[in-house]
């Protein structure tokens, strides 16, 4: 791509075409606030000096996720990017992800963020496809071992009365999907970058030569080009570049799904760690299908029905309390890359790519 199509890819980044995305957001979650919290009930919690450390431990968690996010792209590019230049792709790649649905994502954005860090275009698009090859293969991963840990009841039928066994066998439907989806994603990129790129090739190609998709015909050969030149890069790695990019992934992932435990853990005397753990993983695997961005309402609403059995108080106000705490963990967890992204993006915009133009 050329200077001027980055930029007009940036270019959306603007805070003012961001706002519609991030509203909606809001307006979902103020719309579960509304429909689905008793905020009576709320009154009964109780704020300490405990939950303020664990609250703290929470955040701890997400700076984790995000320090093992550096780690693997100063791995990936090896160590190329400097620390400062890898925290800022990581909060840019963030912010993209944020404003997006799940299934878009902050990936084609990532190509121009690292390569705009001064590194090439090619080793840019291995350094994406390796990231979101490591990232799905985590899921694909850890999906059946939590099974097999927890086991199918426990992680999909709860008998809390109020939620509904039947809701949560539609939301192993959904994880079922997501992860079907997850795991045709890394085969079919595991093959083409470690088996037969060209092979995979000629498929995208030929499968967007077809009249329907035929529009998008060039960027899948892009695609393609893509695929076969990251293959050269990455097939010459060695085990432990690939050992360490995955424990990176795992500090990251893992490092995540700890920050709800310990919100919870900030109010109540909670037992049930790692199936909460459990639940949260195929939270994430079921946003996939999510058209909002972020998947801003769809997991505070899931991930709230979904813990309700794990914390300690009557049922009868187990749900109000589980989304409030889903809306906490979000704040946490979501909500500051949006302001982040929005300090950041206007001015690497301008280092980037209007203060280079004005040079020349």
């Amino acid at each position: 791509m050329t200077q001027d199509q980055h930029y007009n890819m940036v270019s959306k980044l603007k805070p003012v075409r961001i706002v519609i995305p991030i509203l909606l957001g809001l307006a979902i979650v103020a719309w579960v606030i509304f429909r689905e919290i008793d905020t009576s009930i709320l009154s009964n919690l109780s704020f300490s000096w405990s939950s303020l450390v664990w609250i703290l431990v929470a955040w701890c968690c997400m700076i984790g996720r995000d320090l093992g996010y550096m780690i693997r792209i100063r791995i990936l590019t090896e160590n190329d990017l400097t620390w400062l230049q890898a925290f800022k792709v990581i909060m840019l790649w963030e912010f993209t992800s944020a404003i997006s649905p799940s299934t878009v994502g902050g990936t084609a954005l990532a190509v121009v963020f690292i390569h705009k860090e001064g590194i090439s275009v090619g080793r840019s698009t291995s350094v994406v496809l390796a990231t979101s090859f490591l990232d799905e293969l985590y899921f694909v991963v850890m999906f059946p071992v939590i099974l097999l840990i927890v086991g199918k009841d426990m992680l999909f039928i709860t008998s809390l009365q109020g939620t509904g066994a039947g809701f949560l066998n539609n939301l192993m439907i959904i994880a079922v999907i997501g992860y079907t989806v997850i795991l045709a994603w890394v085969l079919l990129v595991g093959y083409g970058l470690f088996i037969n790129p060209e092979g995979l090739r000629r498929i995208i190609v030929s499968f967007f030569r077809l009249p329907f998709f035929r529009r998008w015909k060039e960027s899948a050969i892009r695609a393609g080009d893509d695929i076969v030149q990251s293959s050269r890069e990455l097939k010459a790695k060695s085990f432990a570049f690939w050992l360490k990019a995955s424990m990176a992934t795992f500090l990251s992932w893992t490092s995540r799904y700890w920050v709800i435990n310990a919100i919870l853990v900030a109010f109540f005397a909670v037992q049930e760690h790692f199936l909460i753990f459990a639940r949260q993983l195929v939270t994430w695997i079921m946003m996939i299908i999510s058209p909002t961005p972020g998947g801003s309402g769809f997991a505070e609403l899931i991930l709230g029905r979904y813990i309700t059995d794990a914390i300690p108080v009557d049922p009868a106000s187990a749900g109000s309390i589980a989304l409030a705490m889903t809306i906490i963990w979000r704040m946490i967890s979501y909500y500051p890359y949006l302001l982040i992204g929005v300090l950041i993006v206007p001015g690497w915009i301008q280092k980037k790519f209007v203060a280079p133009k004005l040079k020349d």
